[in-house]
């Protein structure tokens, strides 16, 4: 009789582009989505927790994939209904294709206009790399429903107002604004007709930040040799062609009003392109009224990613402190938020246009832009670990973890094998516990606990000489029902 094959064990790990997160790493997200919820919700915006999972064909595209071109979303189809086939569904790949889906789906029980901001993982089906995953967090907020400028300058300010909240500093960032209309007004200056010729321009336009003025007038022309020494043709423009795009791209100026003026000048006559200059020049004012000045947000003709997808206004974070890379040289930490007016989303669904204007964040960019600052990390404190010097009395354990636990304090009794009390305090040290309880059966006959504070007893079992050891002890006898009194005052000294 032949033998049953033994299944294999299945293998113990991550799914390649995804990632486990621990301990700290998940309260130091929590902290900051409550900070970020914090200002939104100071701003009037409502919580909204849409599903995680929409139809395919609301989200209504998949996300481009250079390697799997239209195939950017986890999707999967329903069973089939009869003669019905059944639906195609996929996990949302970010927080506002779901936002134009609940208000279309809503709109008559919404007010006008709505803001809402949403928090929450979401996933694309694309290639990963270093540090790009296929499940992160964003926060959003959005006002639908408005076409006023008002709205923009204010999700601007309150970018700002979330960095400073969550622990970045003026002078370690910027809110950089830009206008779509204004590009279009420039294509329309160039005088381009071809589409595709046009989508070249937009494609090499959004190469300024890697190959600066000198590239982009290169590749808007014959061609040029890049890093590696390939060549990449060019779009073919001639330099008269190729001018107004360079005149937008270096339009930035010392203030707001040189900006805006440069930029007039690169849009020519255009009617678009001169609507959104105006659109610009409202924002710079509404910000300024409210004491947001260039070192908080400026008007910044090179913010350019995205401008296929917004419809008018778009902004951009971005961190200004340097970090260094994996091969030790500096650099610029990043842009860390970014969004902007589209006002074409929702109109899917109902025909009509409705004006919508938002913001995404990048938790887990910032949570790495503060590591790097050195202002979060390390190791989360662990709770104060009662021991178990006697099995038979862990009812006594219990009412003292009761105790600290009714006095805000995070513990937890021994729940391992106690027989050797080495292992007891090697797990508290694992858990980082600041401090561990005793109590044998001598010191419940005497009415005692003791109490050790294992920060302190690091401390000097690391740096103490024999003397200091003996004039600061880091371990305490005190009667039972000052128990939670000392654990108290231990915590406080350690914070």
């Amino acid at each position: 009789m032949a033998k049953d094959k033994k299944q294999p064990r299945p293998r113990a790990e991550t799914p390649k582009g995804f990632r486990d997160y621990f301990g700290a790493e998940v309260s130091e997200r929590a902290e900051m989505l409550h900070k970020i919820a914090g200002v939104y919700h100071r701003y009037g915006f409502d919580a909204l927790e849409s599903s995680g999972v929409e139809t395919v064909e609301a989200l209504g595209k998949f996300l481009p994939d250079v390697d799997r071109p239209n195939a950017g979303v986890f999707a999967w189809q329903e069973d089939a209904e009869g003669e019905k086939p059944g639906d195609w569904l996929a996990l949302r790949y970010d927080l506002t294709a779901p936002l134009a889906r609940v208000y279309a789906q809503h709109r008559n029980d919404l007010p006008t206009p709505y803001r809402r901001y949403a928090m929450g993982p979401v996933w694309r089906n694309e290639k990963p790399g270093p540090g790009r995953f296929r499940q992160f967090y964003q926060c959003d907020a959005d006002t639908v429903g408005t076409a006023s400028m008002a709205a923009d300058a204010e999700i601007c300010a309150m970018l700002a107002d979330t960095l400073e909240e969550v622990g970045i500093p003026r002078g370690d960032y910027i809110v950089r604004v830009n206008n779509r209309k204004v590009l279009n007004g420039v294509l329309e200056a160039m005088g381009l007709d071809d589409s595709a010729q046009k989508d070249a321009v937009l494609r090499t336009i959004d190469k300024f930040d890697k190959v600066g003025e000198a590239g982009v007038r290169e590749l808007l022309g014959k061609g040029r040799l890049d890093a590696s020494g390939a060549y990449i043709d060019g779009v073919g423009l001639s330099d008269d062609q190729a001018g107004p795009v360079l005149a937008f791209l270096t339009s930035k100026g010392g203030s707001a009003a040189e900006t805006l003026d440069n930029l007039r000048g690169a849009i020519g006559a255009s009617v678009t392109g001169a609507e959104g200059v105006q659109e610009l020049e409202t924002i710079a004012a509404l910000l300024d009224a409210q004491g947001y000045g260039p070192d908080r947000i400026e008007i910044d003709p090179s913010v350019v990613r995205g401008l296929g997808y917004y419809t008018g206004p778009v902004f951009e974070a971005e961190l200004t402190f340097e970090i260094t890379d994996e091969k030790g040289r500096p650099r610029q930490f990043g842009s860390v938020a970014g969004g902007g007016r589209y006002d074409d989303l929702v109109k899917r669904f109902t025909g009509q246009a409705v004006p919508a204007t938002g913001v995404s964040i990048g938790v887990d960019r910032l949570l790495a832009a503060l590591r790097e600052k050195g202002r979060i990390g390390g190791a989360a404190e662990g709770p104060v670990v009662v021991t178990v010097m006697d099995r038979d009395r862990m009812a006594d354990y219990q009412a003292m973890v009761g105790e600290l636990r009714q006095a805000g304090i995070r513990a937890e009794v021994y729940l391992g094998n106690p027989k050797n009390f080495g292992n007891q305090l090697k797990y508290a040290d694992r858990r980082n516990s600041p401090v561990a309880v005793i109590e044998g059966g001598e010191e419940k006959a005497k009415g005692i606990v003791q109490i050790k504070d294992l920060i302190l007893g690091a401390k000097i079992a690391e740096n103490a000489t024999l003397e200091e050891w003996k004039e600061r002890p880091s371990q305490f006898e005190v009667p039972r029902d000052q128990l939670v009194a000392k654990v108290r005052e231990i915590l406080d000294g350690q914070g």
